[in-house]
């Protein structure tokens, strides 16, 4: 079975990480795999403008297999070098799938997000979280350092410094704090969290699909670039974007005070 249950709901990709007798630990050697093929499927249907993911059961992933870890199987067989190259092959291909999802990405985090479950919903363009949830980084409490880019991610996410005392302390913590901290945008009662999240990602979908994806575009790679390249590439994509039907179909809309009806085009 598959770790990611889809089902599609209007332009709204819903994804589930069903392993819930695991606490959706991850990665087994074929998660991998599993999520490039959901990411590229996404990437290549235009008709799809959001994605939603969250757990099944009581959490939204626990992380790494603590047994496989003492057992040294699986992922952690075998000599370093074959460790190394399975973390490039399994770990990195997830992160970088869905750090590639050309669409939004919206984490429904349903409770406990530990080490690379965090860094996954960490991933999330806009992240939501549940009065339940609680998120930590424990590597060092395990004698490991983040092996999926957790390093570069967190403190994006939170800043350098709580990224530190997250990674050094090896403590979790709660919603709230999480909220506080900027890892999550907003908190909801937990019984609230889909509704909250489908919410969202219809207000995303109703939105032109084309100018949607430059965006986001446009969001990732402004962390790495100076201002003068973000001109450069936003007057390229704004030339292009002038160019669309949903642009002229946007203009009209908001001239004549009603809501816009974007195909694509």
């Amino acid at each position: 079975m598959s770790l990611i249950v889809q089902q599609r709901k209007g332009a709204v990709m819903v994804w589930t990480l069903d392993r819930p007798d695991r606490l959706n630990a991850l990665p087994d050697l074929e998660d991998g795999e599993a999520f490039a093929a959901a990411c590229d499927a996404v990437n290549a249907d235009s008709s799809i403008r959001c994605v939603v993911m969250t757990g099944a059961g009581r959490a939204f992933s626990a992380g790494g297999d603590l047994k496989a870890m003492k057992d040294r199987r699986d992922l952690f067989e075998g000599s370093g070098a074959a460790i190394r190259e399975r973390y490039r092959r399994v770990v990195h291909r997830i992160v970088r799938a869905l750090y590639g999802l050309e669409v939004p990405l919206i984490s429904a985090v349903n409770g406990p997000a530990m080490g690379l479950g965090c860094d996954i919903a960490g991933l999330g363009d806009i992240r939501i979280a549940s009065e339940r949830a609680s998120f930590g980084v424990p590597f060092m409490k395990l004698g490991i350092i983040p092996g999926d880019g957790g390093s570069w991610l967190l403190p994006r996410n939170v800043g350098y410094a709580r990224a530190a005392e997250l990674l050094f302390t090896a403590r979790s913590i709660d919603a709230a704090t999480a909220e506080q901290w900027g890892l999550v945008n907003r908190v909801v009662p937990h019984e609230a969290l889909m509704d909250e999240a489908m919410q969202t990602a219809d207000q995303i979908a109703a939105q032109p699909p084309q100018a949607l994806r430059m965006a986001k575009s446009l969001l990732r790679q402004g962390r790495d670039m100076n201002f003068d390249q973000m001109l450069e590439l936003s007057a390229a994509m704004q030339a292009l974007a002038h160019l669309t039907d949903d642009h002229i179909e946007g203009v009209s809309a908001v001239l004549e005070k009603r809501a816009g009806e974007f195909t694509g085009n």
